[in-house]
């Protein structure tokens, strides 16, 4: 226990301060975060929309996503992440605060939209933040622990919203979303300021690097991670309909299932990253492992009619995300340009992005039409060619260079 233990807190040990002060923003930020969990059933129950209305407003979301990278990432090139992280913090508070006094469809889908637009700027600012603030060999599980600090503020947010929703109804939830967003950015503003702290304000690059549209093996790694966010985002709108409609959990139990996604990868992840890199298993070749856990869970799903899968499917998922998303970041920052950093993190966000804008609305309307043992079966398809891409990637690296990468 004592080497468990000791094992344990040398995975947290050399990171720097900075890093730790981001991950205590991303956590107050993330701890508030209860809407978007819900938002599917806050569509379907409070507005009375249709599964197809709904899909039509979580594409608008993706696209809102995709937006806000892109854009965050420019603004990144040419202002530095920190100012584009805390707009985003404090303009997206707003917005959350806003969107609940819309109620028609037009409107909604607007709102998510820009909203949308304005949070994931913050998303291609952090990656660029994490690499400024950490040294190369800390990367990964700087990463990690930036991802902690969402995990564990997921793990108290969806448990919190259920509870909220079952007492307060889904007002609650867009009040504490925005006023935690509003903290995070107030607590950026005041902690991480560069004019405070010049030694660690983000250094410029020259704009001499190459583009991320002409890094072929970048592009084709996208394609990957594009079918990868693809199935996991299922976990966050069709799924909660699945554990509703199917096996009938109340909210509350529906929101003590995804805390205990984020439970399990506040405990786990960071010793998985330290081990992942003692070991001599490529990164790619890890990547691959986790896409297949996430396709293999589900499976699990289509196996019965029984509580346990549910559990077990989630803890599968759980595993194969604690691996893939700081590995695949990790991956992209390594083979991200000087200079064109955030333009490089905004692709790769777009790429995730991309899951939003069409497997939502894909996964609303396959559950609508075939229903959803074929929607699962169609996931795990996707989860193969997933893999399937990673692995050509890792033959075209193994070419390359000659070596295992």
């Amino acid at each position: 226990m004592r080497r468990l233990y000791q094992h344990y807190i040398g995975s947290f040990q050399g990171l720097s301060k900075p890093v730790w002060w981001l991950s205590l923003i991303t956590l107050i930020n993330r701890a508030g975060s209860m809407v978007i969990p819900f938002l599917s059933l806050y569509l379907s129950e409070d507005l009375s929309f249709s599964l197809e209305r709904i899909g039509w407003i979580m594409s608008a979301f993706g696209l809102g996503s995709i937006l806000g990278s892109w854009l965050g990432g420019k603004l990144t090139d040419k202002i530095g992440a920190y100012k584009v992280m805390y707009s985003s913090l404090l303009l997206s508070g707003l917005g959350f605060i806003l969107l609940q006094t819309l109620k028609s469809f037009p409107a909604v889908i607007f709102g998510v939209f820009l909203i949308m637009v304005v949070a994931d700027m913050f998303r291609p600012a952090v990656y660029v933040a994490i690499s400024a603030y950490s040294k190369p060999e800390n990367r990964t599980r700087s990463i990690s622990l930036v991802r902690l600090a969402v995990n564990l503020g997921f793990s108290a947010g969806p448990a919190l919203g259920g509870l909220l929703i079952t007492l307060l109804g889904y007002s609650g939830l867009f009040w504490i979303d925005g006023f935690t967003c509003i903290i995070a950015g107030i607590l950026l503003l005041w902690i991480l300021n560069p004019k405070r702290r010049p030694e660690q304000e983000i250094p410029k690059e020259a704009d001499t690097a190459l583009s991320p549209y002409k890094d072929r093996a970048f592009l084709f790694m996208l394609v990957g991670v594009f079918l990868f966010g693809f199935i996991f985002l299922q976990y966050f709108s069709t799924v909660p309909l699945y554990y509703k409609q199917i096996h009938q959990l109340s909210e509350g139990s529906i929101g003590l299932l995804l805390a205990m996604n984020g439970f399990v990868l506040f405990v786990l992840e960071m010793p998985l990253m330290k081990f992942l890199e003692q070991r001599t298993s490529s990164t790619i070749k890890n990547i691959i492992t986790g896409i297949g856990l996430i396709a293999a869970s589900f499976v699990i799903l289509n196996l019965g009619n029984w509580p346990g899968q549910l559990v077990i499917g989630m803890l599968m998922m759980t595993l194969g995300e604690m691996i893939t998303f700081p590995l695949s970041n990790a991956l992209a920052l390594q083979m991200a340009q000087k200079g064109k950093q955030g333009s490089y993190m905004a692709l790769y966000t777009i790429a995730f992005s991309m899951g939003h804008l069409f497997g939502h609305n894909t996964g609303m309307q396959l559950v609508s039409l075939k229903g959803f043992d074929l929607t699962w079966w169609i996931m795990t398809g996707l989860g193969v060619v997933s893999i399937l891409f990673f692995m050509l990637l890792r033959a075209r690296e193994e070419k390359q260079s000659g070596v295992t990468t």
